[in-house]
């Protein structure tokens, strides 16, 4: 299995380097827009469709909404204001799950949601790859949020005692997730040391690094909140060794529209 995970890793690394660093406009949303379009597939199934062509029709519709999105760039402040809506009420169907699954179990509810989870994660990247910096401000934070997974694990592993969210990802811990915390605070802080940031831009920075991972945690909660709810392990077996698509972007969705809003509120980008 680990094998197999380093040939998938090192095939697709490469791709998404090319895809993030020499593609624009168009072109980059479009790549981005086909890493979504098969969260979509994947979704359909987490929402209790397993029927091939349901899932295919979901899919079509999730690409089609992008394409609208791209033709209707004022549309963007609405779906990332709307995504921090929803990324506030994931955060509290997941701290009370299962109790929360009347909210959200029916099949045409969960198809919304998933909308929610994918549309924004693709605008927050087509806007962040347009503002000044762009592909270092992508770079920056997929960094967060794999310094946070790589933090959590290894202290999860050493100090993992107390479960963060039994009832929706048993192997989860506190000690695990601050443990990822503190890791991606330190990468923020090494950043802006190195940068000359002011004692304030600094302080602000290390805020919504903290925010920005923390939600990245309950990106990562809700989609194994559905899996658990569905009694699927893997959202699919795209990625060979490493599951599905929405398995390695779960903690991105949420994250990426919130860091953009963050960005937005401390005049980095226009709309």
């Amino acid at each position: 299995m680990l094998k197999l995970r380093i040939i998938t890793a090192a095939i697709l690394l490469p791709i998404a380097l090319i895809g993030f660093f020499l593609l624009d406009g168009l072109a980059f949303a479009l790549f981005i827009g086909v890493v979504v379009v098969l969260g979509g597939w994947e979704w359909a199934r987490l929402a209790g469709f397993a029927a091939q062509p349901v899932r295919v029709l979901y899919a079509m519709a999730v690409g089609l909404l992008l394409a609208g999105l791209y033709m209707s760039p004022s549309l963007a402040p609405w779906l990332l204001a709307l995504s921090v809506v929803w990324w506030l009420a994931a955060t509290a169907l997941v701290l009370s799950y299962p109790r929360s699954q009347r909210h959200w179990r029916g099949r045409i509810g969960s198809l919304l949601i998933g909308l929610l989870i994918l549309l924004p994660a693709w605008q927050g990247l087509v806007l962040l790859k347009q503002w000044p910096q762009g592909n270092w401000l992508i770079v920056a934070v997929m960094v967060l949020v794999w310094g946070a997974d790589i933090g959590a694990y290894a202290a999860g592993k050493t100090f993992g005692r107390r479960k963060l969210a039994p009832q929706v990802s048993p192997g989860k811990s506190w000690e695990g997730m601050i443990g990822g915390l503190v890791t991606s605070l330190l990468i923020a802080l090494f950043v802006g040391l190195y940068q000359s940031w002011s004692a304030r831009e600094l302080v602000l920075a290390l805020l919504g690094a903290a925010l920005v991972v923390v939600i990245s945690v309950v990106g990562d909660l809700t989609e194994s909140m559905f899996k658990r709810s569905s009694g699927i392990k893997d959202s699919s077996q795209l990625l060979p060794g490493h599951g599905g698509v929405m398995d390695r972007i779960d903690s991105l969705t949420a994250a990426v529209p919130v860091f953009t809003v963050l960005l937005w509120l401390a005049g980095w980008g226009a709309w």
